[in-house]
């Protein structure tokens, strides 16, 4: 089940402290997920990534350029910190995969969009 960002801070070296909202907490570092480059360019800019917050309505961090993460991505690795991210993502994409193959089926079977 998706557990949604409740709060962020950025701390030194693109890590940032991120809770959650069944109070998992903990410490991910951003250059070991995205590259900087494209949307995330501007995050190179230390000033700049300080400016991450908390996006409510998506439950996950973002930054006002339209830069989010995943918070999926993001509980996976701090629940599982040593996880590399090919791990999580071998791991996660099979699920993804088969709730939306599973979730065609059943607005198939009812024939309304859910």
């Amino acid at each position: 089940m998706l557990k949604d960002v409740i709060a962020v801070k950025a701390i030194e070296d693109y890590q940032l402290q991120i809770t959650f909202e069944d109070h998992k907490e903990g410490i991910v570092n951003l250059a070991e997920i995205i590259e900087f480059s494209g949307i995330f360019e501007p995050l190179k800019n230390p000033t700049y990534f300080a400016t991450v917050q908390v996006d409510p309505d998506l439950g996950t961090l973002c930054w006002d350029n339209g830069a989010d993460i995943d918070p999926v991505v993001l509980y996976a690795k701090v629940t599982n910190p040593e996880t590399s991210l090919s791990e999580i993502r071998d791991r996660l994409l099979p699920q993804l995969m088969s709730s939306g193959s599973e979730r065609k089926d059943a607005e198939e079977a009812t024939g309304e969009s859910l």
